[in-house]
């Protein structure tokens, strides 16, 4: 039975050739973009559109139409080509439609090569968009899934390739109106009976390709398929990759050999580091975040589906109460039992995807999870029982867990790329916790300062000796209990500054450090910084900002923030907004340029699909745990060991 999907839905693929059919009540123009792991499209030459149909495992139709068929053979494209996008985009021609809003929701529907529909998706509320990304076909855990994607522009095709990161987008756009004006110049009217009614009432197949189109096609014996220009005329399609035609057909494998076994049908057991990568932890980085963007999408089908059943409901108990026999009496209550049967039904359909994807996902993190390397895991992870310090830093670090109210026992690593690229705001001030209430303002700021401690505790483990050092300015001297971890180790590149002279003294220094590095690598001249110069990257927390800081210095902190991440100095403020009310709007760009991160559970992150909002939770030693205690040891006795 085939799949209608919902905006976000994913569906497996059994088969990797298929075609995807397009069908519009207006011209259309459709296309391709061939993406690599990161989302992006890096040139031209992975674009099939009207002026450029076929790519490797490719074919897209080569005019406008209202039906289009989309060739696709997934084993024939490169293995750099980790997504599939398949746009569709109306033509600018006189008298046509400027925006899907105008027009009937076109559709677009999955299909094997003998016709059976795998999976369908409608575009529906569309308005202003005059180009959208209907599906895509993305590879997961080995295999390729196809998503509802419905994802429009009102800016048109060049909005939508812009977004799709290709350079000159406006050119390609242009190149593809072109195209598609050439097609129009030398295509003929339409009749008013289409080809295929016209065939049907003739007595032909009406669901065969027009001969001499881009897709006459005629499967073979053995499934396997050619265009048209390739083969003798009224000879068999072979449709299998050049490189892999003496390959048995990916949808009739070969009979299992005497004393083979293999595993029945059913989804592909997870892995960990099953992604694309150089090195285990670049594939477990990217493993990690396509899990997040799963969750998201998964996520938003199910709110999607949930919201369209109760405005359904809401419409049909209108229409029900509309009229006055239906408000009072048998007929009434049945009609308006059988909408909330309705109701219940859609929203049990996408309950139940949502926990096919929730399995899923789960079971990916359950086998992921204990496979995460140091920088990645959380303190309770075996991992850091056997931890060595590092001799080369990984490329991003944990900062804490998201989840979702719909699932909210599945945690997904909220790691961020390293260097950091912005710096940290802790806020110790009044959070609500899920259970509603307010957590005491002293044991807030103690919070805070412990998640401070925790996550430069990680940093400093995650990178090898001496790179990477810690400052703390504490002004009033009320963080000692929770830095003692640090203090006591040793591991700091000193004591915590305290008073006003001592703010003076670490912020001078570090400001005068950004300074002589920009000055270096603006001059070309990295090796002629003064003796001494400490080159190690550089995290400053700063305790219960902005008490203790003046003018000069609240300025100075600015300027870490905003040129520090460039030259390898980092800051981490603990600290509660409202406290600085008193300066204005002079630190508002300060708090912007910052990321901030709570002590408590708080929904305050956004993920960067479809911005839902997530659930943070910092990563805490467990209580009890001397976790932290050895591992910063080690890094003493390293940092002893390289000095």
């Amino acid at each position: 039975m085939a799949a209608e999907l919902m905006r976000g839905q994913n569906h497996p693929l059994p088969r990797n050739r298929i075609e995807i059919r397009i069908s519009a009540d207006v011209p259309v123009v459709v296309g391709a973009t061939l993406a690599d792991d990161t989302g992006r499209v890096r040139d031209a030459d992975r674009v099939a559109h009207t002026g450029a149909p076929t790519l490797p495992g490719i074919e897209v139709s080569r005019q406008a139409a209202a039906e289009h068929r989309l060739a696709v053979d997934l084993d024939a494209l490169s293995d750099a080509v980790h997504r599939v996008s398949v746009l569709i985009a109306l033509p600018t021609v006189p008298g046509g439609p400027l925006r899907f809003g105008a027009v009937a929701a076109p559709r677009a529907a999955v299909t094997g090569l003998d016709g059976t529909e795998v999976a369908s998706y409608t575009l529906a509320g569309l308005d202003a968009e005059s180009a959208v990304v209907a599906v895509e076909l993305y590879r997961r855990q080995g295999a390729w899934k196809i998503r509802a994607v419905g994802q429009g522009y009102a800016g048109g095709l060049t909005a939508l390739l812009t977004d799709q990161g290709l350079p000159e987008p406006a050119e390609l756009a242009r190149g593809i109106d072109e195209a598609v004006a050439r097609g129009f110049a030398r295509a003929v009217a339409v009749p008013t009976e289409t080809g295929r009614a016209r065939r049907a009432a003739a007595g032909l197949d009406a669901t065969a390709p027009v001969a001499g189109s881009p897709y006459d096609v005629q499967a073979s014996g053995d499934g396997s398929a050619q265009p048209a220009a390739d083969r003798a005329p009224g000879g068999p399609v072979d449709y299998t990759h050049p490189k892999r035609r003496r390959a048995a057909a990916a949808d009739s494998p070969a009979p299992p050999a005497p004393g083979e076994h293999r595993p029945a049908d059913g989804p592909v057991p997870p892995v960990a580091g099953d992604a694309v990568g150089w090195s285990m932890d670049e594939r477990l980085y990217n493993q990690v975040w396509g899990m997040f963007e799963d969750l998201a999408r998964s996520t938003a089908a199910y709110r999607s589906a949930v919201d369209f059943a109760e405005s359904r409901l809401e419409k049909e108990l209108d229409q029900v109460l509309a009229d006055p026999r239906n408000r009072l009496g048998s007929a009434g209550d049945a009609a308006r039992e059988e909408a909330r049967a309705r109701q219940a039904q859609l929203v049990d359909r996408a309950r139940a995807a949502l926990d096919r994807d929730l399995a899923q996902l789960t079971a990916e993190s359950d086998v992921v999870e204990p496979a995460l390397p140091p920088g990645y895991a959380r303190w309770d992870n075996p991992v850091w029982h056997a931890y060595r310090v590092p001799t080369e830093p990984p490329m991003a670090v944990r900062l804490g867990d998201l989840h979702l109210a719909e699932s909210a026992p599945l945690r997904v690593p909220l790691l961020a790329r390293l260097p950091l690229e912005r710096g940290l705001w802790i806020d110790s001030g009044l959070t609500s916790t899920p259970g509603g209430g307010f957590p005491d303002a002293g044991e807030l700021r103690h919070l805070a300062l412990h998640t401070a401690v925790a996550l430069a505790a990680r940093l400093l483990a995650v990178h090898p000796a001496g790179e990477f050092g810690v400052q703390v300015v504490d002004p009033a001297g009320s963080g000692a209990t929770a830095l003692a971890p640090l203090t006591g180790a040793g591991v700091l590149a000193g004591p915590p500054a305290t008073g006003a002279a001592g703010v003076a003294d670490v912020l001078g220094r570090l400001t005068e450090r950004v300074d002589l590095v920009q000055m270096a690598l603006r001059g070309g001249a990295a090796d002629a910084l003064p003796p001494g110069t400490d080159v190690s990257r550089q995290l400053l927390i700063v305790n219960e900002f902005p008490h203790g800081f003046d003018d000069r210095a609240v300025n100075q902190l600015r300027y870490l923030a905003d040129e520090g991440p460039g030259v390898g100095v980092h800051l981490m403020l603990v600290a509660d907004r409202e406290d600085a009310a008193a300066y204005g709007p002079l630190l508002d760009p300060l708090w912007r340029s910052l990321m901030r991160l709570t002590p408590v559970p708080d929904d305050h992150l956004a993920d960067p699909w479809v911005g839902h909002a997530w659930t943070y939770e910092p990563c805490l030693v467990p209580a009890g745990s001397q976790v932290l205690q050895k591992v910063l040891h080690q890094v003493a006795i390293a940092y002893t060991k390289r000095t």
